[in-house]
């Protein structure tokens, strides 16, 4: 592969000045690296976004402090859409009461202590999946029924002093039993990766157990954490109607804390939570590990925001010690390319900033005594400290004060194991998730209900609000692109039917789009040609869609050049590996996915060939493999200066790909980094993006041998857009190839395509 600004030296020592640049454009002078520039620019771009987020959700927010009932009607659209994106939104499963989970030789009474008995217990939340952990029943009528929710490193039996593993003082669930509360301590999904992977293809090493269940959750409009709040809200419908009535309260720590206060905040029944080790800003969530990355968080939520959502209700938050997780290994025997990510102790600075960030909201209400902040140790003391405790059994309505510890409980049941539990509860999640998978096409059938099929006109009139949704609800829609239009160039290839050109666009402050123009040399005075942006694949870069790279693929870009058409190649982001994954991060919790900037970079681009005296700007076709096959179904869509699109080595049964457990080449089971899109799998695989193409030309080209895929899950989904053209009577626009090779260009099919429909002869 050529090194561009050696490249461009050599040729620029012997050409005429003149042919140095395209007319109509400044030089380009920049060395080094284009494409490290062009990713550097755009993390300081989304880094500036992420920063400026705290300050525009406030424009979201339409706070009616008159009442609290007008308060709460007001904040109502942001519960929402606060439930939507942490998935809280599917029915729950009616039930009595907890069931005792027990056997013959097993009985579910597992301790005693004076003022208390613990049951193993479980209970039903979603079809399927169920709560299970230990419920600590006081001995009297109770006083408050809570939910105490453990870091997902601790088991509910470390938490109510059953088992060790967590120090007598922090084991807030036992306590909150000694005082008269009826409490529920849910099993969380731990961070280990016993389970993770497929039973017939084998484990994903290293993975974790919330990684793995996030990843499929996430493509289906799901998310690990809406599952957990779906089953503490699920206690709390428990709760609600069970007699004699009683307050009802969430404590957590750690991930317990984050379930806690989502819980809180979804659900106005809960009349207070208190959070420990957890509750600090969140513009470094794009730190913390993978599965707790939520789509568009920070587009209207920090912890201060949701705490907005709890107020008036009451709000304790404990500054301590946090549950410590470094970073995924990387060493020899792990799974490659494993999400970065680690959990750090909040600062008692932060938890101090961002508690007095939400204090104003409970003060306008006349609650702010409502909110309460404990410190303990300087912000490094133990979870669930007396003061803790206290505020939020006071929040409660709980009297008297807080009674001093009592004797670790009596446990009845030794020698037990916790694995098979955790086990039930993880695989359970996994059967949901595949369901949703498998009943995916039916709501998508019913997301697509208002796009009217019945002619091509009906077509294009319907399908602007898809084209909307899917470029600023699943894509993340930036503005168009800002920065003034100075193109500058610089020749870095002369082959004897055309001359190659770098050429670097500004889009927005700190961002480029870089490419380079192959433009042939037998253009006529006067003469507008049909332009193929071709658009290389992962870890990949302009220069080997020219020259035959290592992996073999043939020099498409160059020889749809010697064919005379204009051609551009476009670098896109996906490049530098960790650099591109932090790009991913960083956008996701202000809406933004990588192909919010790649659509940015392509407007631009498409904005510049338009101009050019030599394009002709209806005739502006897009081919793209691999990854670059990604960009073929979600770029051209929306952007409809494209006049025709090609697929290689990417087209699929795109949610089947994201998330299946029975084919090896699945993104559950194979290195795919960060690169899921959220709710993709209920609103648009992959026929119908390539049916937002229609009427314009659309073709995959697939190759027997390309293990991205099979031949039958290509062939299916692609069979649909073929009725679907055929249907709308231009099955003429739409094609397939199928050839005997790997993941590579074939050329043959899709270089006809290419001349039928942009009007250009074949040599």
């Amino acid at each position: 592969m050529p090194r561009i600004p050696f490249l461009a030296a050599a040729v620029l020592s012997w050409l005429p000045a003149a042919a140095q640049t395209l007319p109509g454009t400044e030089p380009l002078t920049a060395t080094g690296d284009l494409a490290r520039q062009m990713i550097d620019g755009l993390d300081r771009f989304v880094t500036r976004e992420l920063a400026l987020s705290v300050e525009r959700r406030q424009t979201l927010w339409k706070r009616d402090f008159t009442s609290r009932e007008a308060y709460e009607r007001s904040v109502a659209p942001n519960r929402e859409r606060f439930r939507k994106i942490f998935g809280v939104v599917d029915a729950r499963v009616p039930f009595e009461s907890p069931a005792l989970e027990a056997t013959v030789a097993r009985p579910a009474l597992l301790a005693e202590a004076p003022s208390y008995r613990v049951f193993a217990v479980r209970w039903p939340a979603l079809p399927g999946v169920d709560g299970e952990g230990l419920l600590l029943e006081p001995r009297g009528v109770p006083a408050a029924r809570v939910v105490a929710l453990p870091d997902a490193g601790w088991t509910p039996e470390m938490l109510a002093g059953l088992t060790p593993g967590v120090p007598p003082a922090a084991q807030f669930a036992r306590r909150l039993a000694e005082n008269g509360c009826l409490v529920l301590v849910p099993v969380l999904i731990d961070r280990n990766d016993t389970w993770s992977g497929s039973p017939r293809f084998g484990p994903t090493k290293g993975q974790s157990h919330r990684e793995f269940i996030y990843r499929m959750a996430f493509e289906t409009g799901r998310h690990l954490i809406g599952y957990e709040v779906q089953k503490v809200l699920a206690a709390v419908d428990w709760f609600v109607q069970a007699k004699p009535p009683a307050p009802v309260g969430v404590f957590g720590y750690g991930e317990g804390a984050l379930v806690a206060l989502a819980s809180a905040a979804a659900d106005t029944r809960i009349d207070a939570a208190a959070l420990s080790g957890y509750f600090q800003s969140r513009q470094e969530v794009w730190r913390e590990p993978l599965y707790r990355n939520v789509w568009g968080l920070l587009s209207e939520f920090g912890d201060a925001e949701l705490a907005g959502l709890v107020a008036p209700r009451a709000l304790v938050i404990e500054s301590a010690r946090g549950p410590e997780v470094p970073d995924p290994p990387s060493a020899p025997g792990v799974a490659r390319g494993l999400t970065p990510g680690r959990l750090v102790s909040p600062r008692l600075e932060d938890t101090r900033r961002e508690a007095g960030r939400a204090r104003p909201v409970f003060e306008r209400l006349g609650m702010g005594a409502r909110l309460s902040l404990v410190e303990t140790q300087d912000g490094r003391g133990d979870p669930g400290s007396d003061p803790a405790l206290a505020s939020f059994l006071r929040a409660l309505g709980v009297r008297p004060g807080l009674r001093a510890p009592g004797a670790l409980p009596k446990v009845l049941r030794a020698g037990f194991d916790a694995s098979p539990r955790m086990r039930r509860q993880f695989e359970q999640l996994i059967d949901f998730t595949q369901v949703l998978v498998r009943n995916a096409p039916f709501v998508r059938q019913k997301f697509w209900a208002r796009a009217d099929a019945s002619s091509i006109e009906k077509w294009q009139q319907t399908t602007g609000w898809y084209r909307r949704y899917f470029w600023e609800e699943v894509m993340g829609k930036l503005p168009s692109p800002t920065e003034p239009m100075n193109a500058r160039t610089r020749l870095a290839y002369d082959r004897p039917r055309w001359k190659g050109y770098e050429v670097v666009l500004p889009v927005w402050p700190d961002v480029i789009a870089y490419g380079i123009l192959l433009l042939p040399k037998n253009l006529k005075p006067g003469e507008r040609r049909p332009v193929v942006v071709c658009q290389h694949g992962n870890e990949g870069r302009p220069q080997s869609t020219i020259d035959t790279d290592p992996r073999r693929r043939r020099p498409w870009a160059a020889e749809l050049a010697d064919r005379g058409f204009i051609v551009y190649l476009p670098q896109n982001p996906y490049i530098f590996q960790d650099a591109f994954r932090r790009l991913v991060r960083k956008g996701n919790p202000i809406k933004l996915s990588l192909f919010s900037f790649i659509i940015g970079q392509h407007e631009r681009t498409l904005e510049w060939l338009s101009q050019q005296p030599f394009v002709d700007p209806a005739r502006i076709a897009f081919y793209g493999i691999s990854y670059g096959g990604k960009t073929a179904v979600r770029v051209p869509p929306v952007l409809e200066k494209y006049c025709l699109s090609i697929c290689s080595a990417d087209f699929n049964e795109y949610a089947w790909k994201m998330t299946s457990l029975d084919m090896p080449s699945s993104f559950m089971l194979t290195r795919e980094y960060e690169m899921y899109e959220f709710d993709l799998a209920n609103t648009f695989n992959y026929a119908d993006l390539a049916n937002l193409m229609a009427p314009r030309p659309f073709m995959v080209e697939r190759g027997h041998k390309d293990t991205v895929s099979i031949d039958e899950w290509v062939a299916y989904e692609y069979a649909k857009v073929r009725r679907f053209y055929t249907f709308l009577g231009i099955p003429d626009r739409t094609g397939i190839e199928f050839f005997n090779g790997p993941h590579t260009i074939n050329g043959v099919g899709t270089y006809q395509f290419l001349h039928r429909h942009l009007n250009w002869p074949e040599p």
